[in-house]
């Protein structure tokens, strides 16, 4: 029988209303699960979060919160197996399970472990020293972090079901209000079965967590000045959500995370017999079939020096010939389904957009090779690389094919390079793959306007650097521009997008009664 999605609410999981939709596996077509058209009801969902999660997270200190998320990774580390076995259903190899599942667990653990280093045994958080504002030292004035007083609302993308939640769960969490969730439909079912696992431990304080598993219905309509909304997704949906009326005419606190058409470099100091040529190409091959290309940190623009584009070509040609593509329960696969045909017509729609000014070197979008499944019923699609001579056309920096697609621009010069990649107007990150210093510190200069995150791959660091496409949850992820220009994660900083900072003035002694706090981390 078919599982029906349910959301959770109030204590308790509900039925939804309205059409069923069928969500299909990636790889074979089969249902999986359906999703109603309407859900919980919002008001009451996030009325609850604020009355009864946000005072229970309250009255508990931020050691104490660090504590509940610590077990919380442990106790989902232990049903791996289950998670895995669903997460196949989306399209994902072991390697984008491990992305996605083990990376979102592994969010929990570092912001439990830096919290319980970094955080006080308190509710409030100082941000820096005690300011004298008068001569005679009887006036002066402190700054201080508190918790927010409403429900922490987020609405995510499709492509990280369990990564994306709980990377935004964890800071609201320590820092003091409930989250409501709502997912994208398409892999919707793994993350509700995250939320399962995660109130059936029975480590969270009731209320702290909400799960809307249906359209949105009016839950935008029902927010107030005190709750917070993170998006992640597209940039004309988080430009919709920017101008709401209710977001806007409540200052409603908004972070997005949008889409973006992130860069690598290779840096004009690389030869062809250089490691950092084959570093290049090695990241290059990983951001297109990772995921199978469906992340927002993928590259879709690869910079390389003008008399090095045929040998680069050449190269990542010979390595996409090898590439498995096919079930993702198969162990020989590297490349798995996308998430639905929908976003295969998506990825190929924008191909052809792309081709209009690039040229195809690999790959096509009407037809691939696939083991252990059909390439039809399937959303399947082979990795496409594309060259554009012209570093400064238009579609290349505007459309973005999300999926395992990528395009090669040759740049002649540093100044046609940097005015090239702002094209893209604001990217998630950006990497440059070089080992001279000079050309680096120049390109970092020049670049980070335009990037929320830059990379510098060489061989010092290769051995331990996690890559162009991971976000880091120490590390700010975001962007400025196109990319939506805020924050997520960021190390214990991310809590602050979930307090209210305030400004206390009065006699030095009553500020030093905020003194058990330690000043808010940078």
């Amino acid at each position: 029988m078919t599982h029906a999605l349910q959301s959770y609410s109030e204590g308790h999981w509900q039925d939804g209303t309205g059409e069923q939709r069928p969500l299909l596996d990636a790889a074979t077509g089969g249902v999986v699960a359906t999703i109603p058209t309407r859900g919980a009801d919002t008001k009451t969902m996030l009325e609850h979060a604020r009355t009864v999660g946000g005072p229970a997270l309250r009255a508990l200190t931020f050691r104490q919160r660090a504590a509940i998320l610590k077990a919380l990774a442990k106790d989902l580390s232990g049903h791996l197996d289950e998670l895995i076995a669903l997460s196949t259903r989306t399209g994902a190899t072991r390697r984008d399970t491990a992305v996605d599942v083990d990376g979102g667990i592994g969010t929990l653990a570092m912001y439990a472990s830096k919290a319980a280093r970094e955080l006080p045994d308190s509710t409030v958080l100082l941000d820096g020293e005690i300011e004298p504002l008068g001569k005679g030292g009887t006036f002066a004035g402190q700054h201080i972090y508190s918790s927010k007083l409403g429900a922490a609302v987020q609405i995510n993308a499709f492509n990280f079901p369990v990564w994306g939640m709980l990377e935004k769960f964890a800071p609201a969490f320590l820092a003091g209000m409930a989250s409501v969730v709502k997912p994208a439909s398409q892999t919707a079912y793994l993350t509700e079965l995250t939320v399962r696992l995660m109130i059936g431990s029975g480590l969270l304080p009731e209320g702290s967590l909400s799960l809307l598993s249906a359209g949105p219905g009016d839950l935008i309509d029902h927010l107030t000045s005190q709750d917070t909304l993170g998006f992640t997704g597209s940039a004309a949906t988080a430009l919709a959500l920017r101008t709401h009326p209710v977001i806007a005419g409540r200052s409603v606190a908004f972070n997005a995370e949008a889409d973006s058409l992130n860069c690598s470099i290779l840096g004009q100091d690389v030869s062809d017999v250089d490691p950092e040529f084959s570093l290049f190409v090695d990241q290059l091959i990983t951001e297109m079939t990772v995921k199978a290309g469906q992340k927002c940190t993928a590259i879709r623009r690869a910079f390389v020096p003008a008399p090095l584009c045929d040998a680069v070509a050449d190269a990542l040609v010979g390595r996409l010939a090898k590439v498995v593509i096919g079930h993702p329960a198969d162990t020989r696969v590297e490349l798995g389904a996308l998430a639905s045909l929908a976003q295969r017509d998506e990825v190929r729609t924008a191909v052809a957009r792309l081709i209009t000014v690039a040229r195809p070197i690999f790959g096509d979008t009407t037809k691939v090779d696939v083991v252990g499944a059909d390439p039809e019923t399937g959303a399947f699609l082979s990795p496409v690389l594309l060259c554009s001579d012209d570093v400064f056309a238009a579609p290349v920096h505007e459309v973005e094919p999300f999926g395992p697609v990528s395009t090669l621009l040759p740049y002649r010069n540093v100044g046609e390079l940097t005015d090239a990649t702002a094209l893209g107007d604001g990217s998630l990150v950006g990497s440059i793959v070089s080992a001279d210093a000079t050309i680096v510190s120049d390109l970092i200069t020049r670049l980070a306007p335009w990037h929320g995150r830059l990379l510098v791959l060489n061989t010092a660091d290769a051995a331990e650097s996690t890559g162009h496409g991971v976000a880091m949850p120490q590390m700010l992820h975001g962007g400025p521009g196109r990319a939506g220009s805020g924050e997520e994660l960021g190390g214990l900083r991310a809590l602050h997008h979930y307090m209210q900072r305030t400004a206390i003035q009065g006699h030095p002694e009553l500020l030093q009664t905020f003194a058990i706090t330690k000043p808010a981390p940078a």
